[in-house]
């Protein structure tokens, strides 16, 4: 899926340079589940947004199924975000004037799906993170919990391979953050995403396969975690086509998060139509942030307790800016 190669990422901050990542080396496998932790402005939102095709590495590989996304036209990197990665951010960066359904409809603008279709598919999205009964709500007649499940929605209405999430639950309370958590840990098992989350909370870090510690703008990693069993991404998309269900091994009953596209909606009905919103985030350009504050140069601590390690550092990363404009 991810094969990273001497990532590094500076910024002009005066006359100093500042170096946000140093030289980073990372596989992530195909479905697999890694959290990513550390000190604020250490790196790990610039990694996120580098994985996402948000920003570009200074120098380094990111290869991304076969193709360098350091060395690919804007263009084609924008057409990557827009099939193949689903965003879920902090402050959950929904346009304030649509409806929940709107804001899902959104995602699925830069893939040219017809307005009939784009409307069925954001109606079950919504429906399978549980906002069925609130389609024509505006986000401010939402709460922050129903807020980010519509951000969900949006990430997942597409059938991206990754999904990518920057501190998901940074503004919720502690019984909404669970809920939130649960649904992407669903998503994430039902549907064989390779999945990439960023979080100050321990918590949820010792949920995912794999745990990274950003410190310094370099990267290390705790033990993997066993048992974290999961179905393989070939049976979950034919699954989604064939409108059956792949068992997640917990013995729960099968979720209609599976395949968020009707059986009925083949693929001559996703066609170009008058764009209702326009794009979602992966159709736009890039934020460029300003470069964070690091530290001086240390080597990268193997601290055994990541609890401890951590401690003190709970302030959240700023994420990258989203702005979506409608006709």
């Amino acid at each position: 899926m991810y094969k990273l190669s001497g990532v590094t990422k500076n910024y002009q901050k005066g006359r100093s340079t500042v170096a946000a990542l140093r030289g980073v080396d990372l596989v992530i496998e195909d479905g697999e589940w890694l959290a990513v932790q550390g000190p604020t402005g250490h790196g790990k939102s610039t990694l996120l947004q580098i994985l996402g095709g948000l920003d570009r590495p200074s120098s380094g590989i990111v290869d991304f199924d076969g193709r360098d996304l350091a060395q690919l036209r804007e263009a084609e990197v924008t057409k990557v975000r827009a099939q193949s990665i689903g965003f879920v951010f902090q402050t959950f960066n929904l346009v304030p004037t649509l409806s929940a359904l709107e804001n899902v409809e959104a995602a699925l603008v830069p893939l040219r799906v017809g307005s009939a279709a784009r409307r069925q598919r954001a109606t079950m999205a919504l429906e399978v993170v549980g906002l069925g009964d609130r389609l024509r709500h505006v986000p401010g007649e939402l709460s922050g919990g129903q807020q980010q499940r519509v951000a969900v929605a949006r990430a997942l209405v597409k059938e991206p391979k990754v999904l990518l999430a920057d501190e998901p639950t940074g503004n919720l309370d502690e019984d909404t953050r669970d809920d939130i958590i649960v649904l992407l840990e669903t998503m994430w098992r039902e549907r064989g995403l390779t999945m990439v989350l960023v979080t100050h909370d321990s918590s949820i870090a010792r949920r995912a396969q794999r745990i990274g510690v950003m410190k310094n703008g370099r990267l290390s990693f705790k033990q993997p975690r066993p048992g974290q069993s999961r179905p393989g991404r070939a049976a979950q998309v034919q699954a989604a086509r064939t409108g059956g269900s792949v068992s997640t091994g917990t013995g729960a009953a099968p979720s209609p998060a599976a395949g968020l596209i009707p059986a009925d909606v083949q693929p001559t009905d996703v066609q170009a139509g008058p764009a209702r919103a326009a794009a979602d985030p992966a159709d736009l350009e890039p934020h460029r942030l300003q470069a964070p504050d690091l530290e001086d140069d240390a080597d990268l601590e193997d601290d055994a307790d990541l609890d401890s390690e951590l401690s003190g550092f709970d302030a959240p990363d700023s994420e990258p800016a989203d702005t979506i404009t409608f006709d």
